[in-house]
């Protein structure tokens, strides 16, 4: 008998348990796409890990003997509801290496990207949407960058952690339903860019924006941020953002000899265009696309060869006509975890 009440009362304290679950997985999505006037925690997010493995031997039609490529992607966000008030958090961090036989399998990076947003909003409206915030974005690299097409590329880093970071506060007003969809506008916004003298010092340009042989450089600008989460179907969801950035006080920078060097103002506006599909292919298998535009004034780009006798020789790099434009395009499947 009292084997079997135990029994009853494990079964039923199992269903009150999946019945608990369950509510919190309800309130979860419904989080996602609506403004609650509650008190809790809503998360998500992903990790991906995948792989690329090559390897010929007597290959009739020639290639990279050998060759491994790895990737991963972090994509979350975690948001405190407290009635009208909203802080909410969003990291998304990538990292990418390449392995190949003809390269001695010394890794050369194929993405390095760390992007950090906090926010912090009062809901000033009946409609529910509406928050008067205040946001911080961080964004930098973990590890050194290198210009692999020269030939003593180790020699020289063109970039590595925080050289450059950026560091962006503003204060304005966000539209916001749920955790998916995000559009906030501020016209006071400040933006620090941090970078380490070495960088700076190479060239009469300067690096990153920032004056030759300085470490930093401050704006005083407009922000816009918008963000979009879309289920497309149970298997496919896609990821966009768009940045935009003007400095008011942008002006013409000059060399140590005060020759001009970069023609700058307020209409130059700084855009990061961001966007990632994720397929689910399996329960843990998931393949992602991604694409990141970046165009920014401060990041000149010259299709010219440096240090050959002829001023007019072009690089024969892939997308080299593009110009100014900045693109970051990657492909992978692998391992999915989901949160």
């Amino acid at each position: 008998m009292k084997r079997f009440i135990a029994t009853i009362g494990l079964c039923f304290g199992i269903t009150i348990t999946q019945a608990q679950l369950k509510k919190a997985d309800e309130i979860r999505a419904a989080l996602a796409t609506t403004n609650k006037d509650t008190t809790a925690w809503a998360y998500g997010g992903f990790f991906n890990f995948g792989m690329n493995e090559g390897f010929l031997h007597n290959w009739a039609a020639g290639g990279e003997l050998a060759s491994f490529t790895v990737n991963t992607i972090f994509s979350g966000h975690l948001d405190r509801l407290d009635h009208k008030a909203i802080w909410s958090n969003n990291l998304d961090i990538t990292y990418g290496l390449n392995y190949t036989y003809s390269t001695s399998f010394i890794p050369h990076k194929t993405d390095d990207r760390i992007d950090f947003t906090s926010k912090y909003g009062t809901r000033i409206d009946t409609g529910k949407n509406w928050y008067f915030s205040g946001l911080f974005n961080f964004k930098s690299q973990f590890t050194k960058g290198y210009n692999y097409a020269v030939a003593d590329w180790q020699k020289s880093s063109t970039s590595k952690f925080l050289s450059p970071a950026y560091f962006t506060t503003a204060i304005g007003f966000e539209y916001r339903k749920g955790s998916d969809v995000s559009l906030f506008i501020s016209p006071v916004a400040g933006r620090l860019t941090l970078v380490d003298k070495y960088y700076t010092s190479m060239s009469q340009q300067g690096a990153f924006g920032v004056d030759y042989n300085k470490t930093m450089k401050y704006e005083f600008g407009a922000y816009v941020s918008g963000r979009y989460l879309v289920n497309i179907n149970k298997n496919v969801k896609f990821k966009t953002r768009l940045d935009l950035y003007t400095n008011y006080l942008a002006k013409d920078s000059k060399d140590s000899v005060g020759n001009i060097v970069k023609r700058d103002d307020p209409g130059n506006i700084a855009v990061l265009f961001d966007n990632l599909f994720t397929f689910k292919v399996h329960k843990y298998l998931n393949l992602a696309f991604g694409a990141t535009f970046i165009y920014d004034n401060n990041l000149p780009y010259n299709k010219y060869k440096a240090g050959t006798t002829n001023p007019h020789a072009l690089k024969t790099e892939p997308g080299r006509d593009i110009g100014w434009l900045q693109v970051n395009q990657l492909f992978t499947f692998g391992i999915e975890y989901k949160f």
